[in-house]
């Protein structure tokens, strides 16, 4: 049965312990970047339900080694919130290399519908999280809205979707998904929703370019 420690939050959660981080044998490493890598899929699919114990499983370890490198449900979840954050920030950089503006702001939204359902399946621990003295989301604050930001201005400069775009209205449409009800249709719903904005910032853009 899963350890009941997720009601305890603590002042001291961090990132990645920036210490211990770095004394981590290269195999203790590898086990915590894979605990991560699967508590988000977890978390995404399963939300609160996500049992930490299958979440190890999959891994390909112990329990008890996932208690080791996260004493709570909650120093997990403030790992893979932030692993999230960045990874997503990241993908604007790397769409930007790799696709036309247009393209890359269209996978970079697809992108965040999952951040956003990994958001949405760690939302009891967010909360105490943010009760919490928590440096989380000031840490992360602004980074998303700067990736879209960025994305836009490009996809603006290239013709590919109208010039009177606010980034603002934009992130505040993407991030409606989150409080939308949860069924097994939101994920296509969420996907159809990218679908509708990406054809209303491409209507009118002097450069027509076929999605």
């Amino acid at each position: 049965m899963e350890r009941k420690l997720a009601s305890r939050p603590s002042s001291k959660l961090k990132d990645d312990t920036p210490t211990g981080a770095k004394t981590l044998r290269a195999d203790a490493r590898r086990n915590r970047d894979k605990l991560v890598e699967v508590a988000a899929e977890a978390f995404a699919s399963h939300g609160t339900a996500a049992s930490l114990e299958d979440i190890a499983r999959r891994a390909g370890v112990g329990v008890g080694t996932l208690y080791r490198h996260f004493p709570t449900r909650e120093h997990l979840v403030e790992v893979v919130y932030r692993h999230e954050v960045e990874a997503l920030c990241n993908a604007a950089e790397e769409l930007s290399r790799e696709r036309a503006p247009d393209q890359a702001l269209e996978e970079w939204m697809h992108r965040f519908v999952g951040y956003i359902a990994t958001k949405r399946g760690m939302s009891d621990s967010l909360r105490i999280l943010f009760n919490s003295n928590s440096t989380l989301f000031a840490d992360s604050y602004g980074k998303v809205p700067i990736a879209l930001s960025g994305l836009i201005e490009r996809a603006m400069a290239d013709g590919s979707i109208r010039t009177d775009v606010d980034s603002t209205d934009v992130l505040q449409a993407l991030s409606g998904t989150y409080s939308m009800p949860n069924s097994p249709e939101w994920h296509d719903r969420s996907r159809r929703l990218v679908r509708l904005l990406m054809d209303g910032l491409r209507w009118g853009a002097s450069k027509t370019r076929v999605p």
